[in-house]
């Protein structure tokens, strides 16, 4: 079956096509939402409330690009609008001066293992946690990222900056 017509059956209702959407894109979606989240509980809620939008938001769907995509947005912004809403982002990106920003800070190694990464960056504080995935990895522009969370483009690249120190002192100390 075509992912058209799967659509097509999880909006007419067909409990076994809805299985098996959730089923097709859970696990990647898990990986995204474990990026915003402090631990894998916080993930599956977020898991769980983007796939109950999805399905709500199913028919504004246009079959225009990329279904994962449709999907990822979804819960990238449920995941963030969870974090907004019991406040931790305002909190968390307070400026931490015992961060190093020279320039000279120590090269990290390019081989990390990547439950090693994710560890990390699930460490993070929320804000910063939140700032480095979308630029980092969503490649969401600073204007954007600063709309998105209600901070400033400048705090959004002050932000990444210090996330990338943090991130970068914590992989230094592990090798």
């Amino acid at each position: 079956m075509d992912e058209k017509q799967l659509l097509k059956d999880c909006l007419d209702g067909n409990v076994h096509a809805q299985k098996r959407l959730y089923d097709l894109y859970s696990r990647k979606m898990f990986g995204v939402c474990l990026r915003y989240a402090s631990d894998y509980n916080m993930a599956e809620d977020f898991l769980q409330e983007g796939f109950i939008r999805v399905f709500m938001k199913l028919g504004s769907y246009k079959f225009k690009g990329s279904f994962e995509g449709w999907v990822r947005r979804i819960m990238i912004n449920t995941s963030l609008e969870i974090l907004r809403k019991n406040d931790v982002l305002r909190y968390s990106v307070e400026l931490n001066p015992s961060l190093d920003m020279s320039n000279d800070e120590e090269q990290v190694s390019q081989e990390i293992d990547s439950s090693v990464l994710m560890k990390h960056i699930q460490e993070m504080p929320p804000g910063f946690r939140a700032v480095f995935n979308l630029f980092a990895i969503e490649e969401v522009p600073h204007k954007e990222i600063g709309k998105l969370l209600n901070i400033s483009e400048g705090t959004s690249k002050s932000q990444y900056a210090r996330a990338r120190a943090w991130l970068q002192k914590r992989l230094s100390s592990n090798e």
